[in-house]
């Protein structure tokens, strides 16, 4: 499989979006900006957003919608390159933040649910009815560290609930393609977890021992993690995997999995895009770039791509 580099000297690159002109937006996680990567490699910033631009999605008012993790703490390898290890002490708090194209404007639109902070929001999706999914991580420090969880709401500010609680590191997030089946990974477990959804904002639960309702659609073995995640067209879902560095493909029974290898300990993520959306645009976060391989499916358009 080639590898394609579009972009290099990106500050830990997150969230991409693939639009029909060939560009991609993504965020750039420890610089704080939502960015613009032009189809020859240009790079632009659209906003510069602070705290730890996380997970980015296009909403139903053509706006881009962002989960803001409130900032990492950041080591540097002369080998492995950049990687997140913990809260900051310039925390700014976890929140969703709509960002007009256009303009580069940006507006706080949750940094709550239920009464209890947004800690990590970390990824999203919308669905057809124009409201999104979203994971909340949760933040790290010395000794302890947050619950996550995941969270539904609506585009307009007028709604926002916890949907599913307590998960364990929530990270990728996405749909099938009839919309019917969310799809969670969790971080540190390695684990892909289903939940059926019966509503907008409402999933069937699993009695126990389910640790939140899920059924466990894969786990993987040995010692590597989950990040974000993408569907594609026959339904498979193709998890960006840290430390075994690449992307894991579930197929939608949990029972066919295989690893497309990537060159970055830390692969965080992919969207598909290009003509007939063969192209799978990944960010490769260590070494700050973002590349391109053409992928054997095409991809699942999402809601509200254009």
């Amino acid at each position: 499989m080639r590898i394609r580099e579009i972009a290099a000297g990106l500050a830990f690159p997150e969230g991409p979006i693939a639009l029909d002109d060939g560009s991609i937006i993504l965020v750039e996680i420890a610089r704080g900006t939502l960015t613009r990567v032009a189809p020859d490699g240009r790079v632009s910033v659209i906003a510069e957003l602070g705290g730890g631009p996380n997970g980015a999605a296009l909403g139903p008012d053509g706006a881009c919608y962002v989960c803001n993790n409130g900032g990492f703490r950041w080591h540097s390898d002369p080998v492995l390159g950049l990687r997140p290890v913990g809260q900051p002490e310039d925390y700014s708090g976890g929140r969703i933040e709509r960002v007009d194209l256009a303009t580069g404007r940006f507006e706080r639109l949750y940094d709550a649910a239920g009464g209890h902070a947004l800690r990590g929001p970390n990824d999203l999706v919308f669905d057809a009815h124009g409201g999104m999914w979203f994971t909340d991580l949760g933040k790290v420090r010395a000794r302890d560290r947050d619950q996550g969880g995941v969270y539904y709401a609506r585009a307009d500010g007028s709604l926002i609930r916890e949907a599913v609680y307590p998960v364990l590191t929530a990270n990728g997030v996405g749909l099938s393609p009839d919309g019917r089946t969310l799809y969670v990974a969790e971080t540190e477990t390695a684990r892909l977890w289903a939940f059926d959804v019966n509503a907008p904002g409402e999933v069937a639960k699993q009695p126990f021992p389910s640790p939140h309702g899920g059924r466990l659609l894969h786990g993987a073995g040995g010692y590597q993690r989950f990040d974000s995640l993408a569907v594609d067209g026959a339904g498979n879902v193709c998890v960006a995997t840290l430390v075994n560095g690449g992307i894991t493909v579930v197929s939608p029974r949990g029972d066919a999995a295989r690893h497309v290898p990537m060159p970055d300990l830390y692969t965080t993520n992919l969207c598909f895009g290009g003509p007939e959306s063969r192209t799978a645009y990944v960010t490769l976060s260590g070494v700050g770039k973002l590349v391109a391989v053409e992928w054997p499916v095409p991809g699942l358009r999402l809601n509200y791509a254009r």
